[in-house]
């Protein structure tokens, strides 16, 4: 069992930035962001593994850079050049098993989830 508890959430403008922390209660190899807008599906975001480049949408590729400091077991995202439709609870998780970094932005291949953070961008 693997607790994340994800912070840094917040209100920016478009343009503005913000960094989110998970932290894991253990290590995982994998872990992955993603986010929910009212209405919508689960998006995967970003994920990072110890092997391979990290993923990312192509949405946020460019603006978001996902990184991992095993020592601390902690998951960031760094979300520069927000916008508007950024604005969404975002979530950290981790899958019990390894999984192939080609399904690492499937919310259906992770078992272990945060209880979000929003992050809201005004026009």
């Amino acid at each position: 069992q693997v607790q994340l508890v994800e912070s840094g959430g917040g209100s920016v403008q478009a343009g503005g930035s913000l960094r989110l922390s998970c932290v894991a209660s253990g290590y995982t190899d994998t872990m992955g962001w993603f986010r929910q807008a009212p209405g919508k599906g689960r998006e995967g975001v970003a994920s990072i593994a110890s092997v391979g480049d990290p993923v990312y949408a192509d949405s946020v590729k460019g603006r978001f850079t996902v990184s991992k400091d095993n020592a601390k077991n902690t998951l960031y995202l760094q979300m520069n050049s927000l916008k508007p439709e950024d604005t969404a609870m975002y979530y950290c998780a981790a899958p019990r098993y390894g999984i192939s970094r080609y399904f690492s932005l499937r919310a259906d291949k992770y078992t272990y989830w945060g209880q979000g953070t929003q992050v809201t961008v005004s026009s």
